[in-house]
């Protein structure tokens, strides 16, 4: 079967260089292209696999001139490792209810994401994000994505995770939870329910974006094992990385 995208020729852009958000010290550059309507989720899926993430109605990677510490990572659901902690905080969450049937922006959602954000990345560049902003993150571009909504007993919106759904897995692009929820673990709880769904449906992958070597914000990806990096020579097992030894991945 012919993709749409096949008889065109795909333009990739590179943008400027920018300090970094994960490295002190750092620059970083992309390289883009936009999904054309019409393209269906065929780009999507095919550009994915080879390690870039979706924003909006954009595809982009790192490009970096001096710097590869960002590595693609994602999650076998087949063969991840449910321990004893895992299995724990599923059961504490149990009273979760889910809902996938969203694919558009609301104000409760906007609320959760605009309180989600002054908690925790108060000085980041999606603080102060307007309403027509968000609606163009959840919205824009949208590629066979829903919004899974997570509610308490008293249907309370405690969660939610922007998602697409590929070929050959699933794409968590972004997650958001209530700052007064902390004993729930809600950023984790969402990737282990994920593989849940994921495997459920029998796709292998979920696809958790990057992991950067030596940053506090990304490290916590790493706990989800046996997961798999993006390489030259393709999709590999993580322990065959020569990982920086310093890097806490039990914190």
């Amino acid at each position: 079967m012919t993709h749409p995208f096949a008889t065109r020729q795909i333009p990739f852009f590179l943008t400027a260089s920018t300090p970094c958000p994960y490295l002190p010290g750092k620059m970083e550059r992309k390289v883009f292209t936009r999904i054309e309507p019409g393209e269906g989720p065929a780009l999507n899926d095919s550009l994915t696999h080879a390690g870039f993430r979706r924003s909006q109605s954009v595809l982009y990677r790192p490009a970096c001139e001096a710097c590869d510490a960002c590595k693609s990572v994602r999650i076998d659901t087949h063969t991840f490792a449910w321990t004893r902690k895992w299995r724990k905080l599923m059961k504490k969450n149990r009273d979760l209810r889910l809902c996938t049937d969203n694919n558009v922006a609301t104000a409760e959602l906007f609320d959760l994401m605009s309180r989600y954000l002054v908690s925790r990345h108060g000085d980041g560049d999606m603080a102060g994000m307007s309403f027509g902003e968000f609606v163009m993150m959840i919205e824009e571009g949208a590629q066979r994505t829903h919004v899974a909504e997570y509610r308490d007993g008293d249907d309370k919106l405690v969660a939610a995770v922007l998602t697409d759904v590929l070929k050959d897995g699933v794409s968590l692009i972004y997650s958001f939870f209530d700052p007064e929820e902390r004993q729930r673990s809600l950023g984790s709880y969402m990737i282990l329910d994920a593989i849940r769904q994921a495997a459920a449906l029998g796709l292998p992958h979920v696809y958790l974006g990057y992991w950067v070597s030596g940053s506090a914000k990304m490290e916590y990806k790493a706990k989800f094992q046996p997961l798999q990096v993006l390489t030259p020579a393709g999709w590999t097992g993580f322990d065959t990385l020569d990982i920086d030894e310093d890097t806490d991945f039990n914190g």
